[in-house]
């Protein structure tokens, strides 16, 4: 089962939708309460209110307002009302150039699509923004079908500039920008994870060299490397190594990583997790995952840097859900579908004493391979989607249902409030954000009809009950640097006790991994006549990298729409021309 994706979106509007049904509330052993709701169904779910029985509860909307004829292997939010939809090179139904497209842009706003141009083949890639708010798509895939006109694109680096495709329902295509002369990674990478430094560059972690359901030695890209090239280590804008990314096999692919305030990397992969000082090319272990539970492909988690605030110095804490204590030594045609995945959810504080206390192990209601996490605007966590059973990927295991690894869909989804103690009765502040679920295609290439899990275009929107309510707006500058206070113009309800405001990276959403995601509390304050917001940006680089964002203004709970942001100067990060001129000239061009 190849996981369906899910984003947080900015703006959206929701259909009407039919009955709601109760859900009795429960007590876990952990800080979530359960959604009851059925996936890839016009439906209204109920939520348990703080005060079930004295409160009316509040209903969430799901609706699906399109099936953009592209798979949505990977998304990313490229304005406040786009996503932009990439999947591998495979005989979709749209069209481009009179051939499959695999690029979409959709619209939430017109529910419209258009199709996107590549020229390399984004099979398994992954992504992430630059300083300056260009996306760039980075690996992938050799090419794939000879009736499509797409090239190998393991070195791809493609660029996207979102203000280059505006939200237009009769625009034409739209493209990515590729030159592998100039633009490429110094190695093929299948399954790398990307993050944004605190300078604006991209880290490029592990992958693979070639297609493989778990990584082995000779195809495993044991390496780092940075666009654009640095000179770090002796290395001179080439590809340095990483013997813990040779620990870390078989179970490696899509290394969970997160800058941290202070500069460092936490990166986690398998059992294990480290911190990263990119700088000196230094690594500090930490403790294990608890329980021998294996997070990333294809024993699939998930993983949240959990919100930053100055309230603690902006400690960084983060959270791992979900993954198979299976071995991963195991050959492939030995292990099931069946094989039950892991409610296990890790959280570890990286403070010098939260290192020393080690992981908290809490529970999630169900089992989980393949979850996805979204940070909403109030700080909780949606996890959502996966299978009960199996793995990741498609065509392995021994007893594959269809094609797919992985059985038993999970159609619940859960909240996970990080600031309620663990062990306590089950709470729900209500969440905020409508999020955007598509994707999942344990199949090889477009199969709609005769298997248990057919190719699934459906776009889904997921609504919280703020939908409905009446919610605070702002303005915010298009541009602002770190530590800057300014005061906007803001409206909020009447009676509003209590304002907050959020700022969010919505991250790269593929195969359960979403990386740059990040909320970070911004120091606000309302004024008396209730007419401003003044707000303090974060005070330095590794709190928030440079690049795009998303700000929120929160009136008891209930947030306004985002407003986007570039965070920084909007220059693009800094280019060592000796790095880079040394990287092409000892590397090679991608074969067509």
């Amino acid at each position: 089962m190849r996981p369906a994706v899910a984003a947080f979106v900015v703006l959206a509007a929701v259909l009407a939708a039919s009955e709601p049904f109760s859900n009795t509330p429960v007590e876990w052993t952990t800080r979530s309460v359960l959604l009851d709701t059925p996936s890839l169904s016009d439906s209204v779910f109920t939520l348990p209110s703080p005060h079930a029985h004295t409160e009316k509860r509040q209903n969430w909307g799901l609706s699906q307002p399109a099936a953009p004829g592209v798979l949505a292997m990977q998304m990313a939010v490229v304005s406040p009302t786009q996503l932009l939809l990439i999947d591998r090179v495979q005989n979709n139904t749209l069209e481009v150039d009179g051939h499959s497209a695999w690029a979409a842009i959709y619209s939430l706003t017109s529910n419209t699509v258009r199709p996107v141009r590549l020229e390399s083949n984004s099979f398994c890639a992954g992504g992430a923004y630059l300083s300056n708010g260009t996306l760039v798509n980075v690996g992938g895939y050799k090419a794939q079908i000879e009736d499509i006109p797409d090239t190998n694109g393991f070195q791809g680096l493609r660029y996207f500039n979102p203000s280059s495709c505006p939200d237009n329902a009769n625009g034409g295509p739209c493209a990515f920008y590729e030159s592998t002369s100039r633009i490429r990674l110094a190695k093929p990478r299948w399954y790398p994870s990307i993050l944004r430094l605190q300078d604006g560059s991209l880290m490029v972690i592990g992958g693979s060299k070639s297609a493989a359901f778990k990584n082995k030695a000779d195809i495993n890209e044991a390496t780092i490397e940075y666009w654009p090239p640095k000179a770090i280590a002796g290395y001179n804008g080439l590809p340095i190594p990483m013997q813990w990314l040779k620990d870390t096999l078989n179970a490696n692919l899509f290394p969970i990583a997160f800058i941290v305030p202070g500069g460092k990397i936490f990166i986690a992969a398998n059992t294990k997790a480290i911190l990263y000082d990119w700088k000196t090319n230094k690594i500090t272990n930490l403790p294990g995952l608890p329980n021998g539970v294996r997070v990333t492909y294809p024993m699939t988690g998930t993983g949240v840097l959990l919100p930053l605030s100055s309230a603690n110095g902006y400690v960084p804490t983060v959270l791992i859900c979900g993954g198979s204590t299976y071995s991963d030594a195991v050959a492939s045609a030995s292990m099931s579908s069946q094989t039950l995945a892991s409610a296990q959810c890790s959280r570890l504080e990286l403070s010098a004493a939260g290192i020393k206390k080690g992981w908290a192990v809490e529970y999630m209601p169900e089992a989980r391979i393949m979850p996805d996490s979204v940070i909403l605007p109030d700080g909780r966590i949606l996890i959502i989607n996966g299978g009960r059973r199996g793995f990741a990927g498609y065509g392995n295991v021994g007893d594959k249902i269809d094609m797919s690894n992985a059985d038993d869909a999970v159609l619940r989804g859960v909240i996970y409030d990080p600031t309620k103690p663990a062990g306590s009765p089950s709470q729900l502040l209500t969440p905020n954000g409508q999020i955007a679920i598509a994707g999942s295609n344990p199949n090889e290439g477009s199969v709609f009809s005769g298997v248990k899990y057919p190719t699934e275009y459906r776009l889904e929107l997921l609504s919280p009950p703020w939908m409905n309510q009446t919610r605070p707006t702002m303005s915010v500058p298009v541009k602002a640097n770190y530590n800057t206070t300014m005061t906007v113009p803001a409206t909020v309800p009447a009676g509003t006790k209590n304002i907050r405001v959020a700022l969010l990276d919505h991250g790269f959403a593929t195969h359960s991994v979403h990386m740059d995601m990040r909320h970070v509390w911004l120091d606000a304050k309302l004024s008396g006549s209730g007419k401003n917001v003044t707000f303090t940006m974060p005070p330095y680089a590794t709190v928030y990298p440079p690049g795009p964002g998303y700000v929120y203004l929160l009136a008891d709970g209930v947030p306004s729409k985002g407003v986007k942001m570039l965070v920084g100067t909007g220059a693009g990060p800094p280019v060592d021309q000796a790095a880079l001129k040394n990287m092409l000239a000892k590397t090679d061009n991608p074969k067509p």
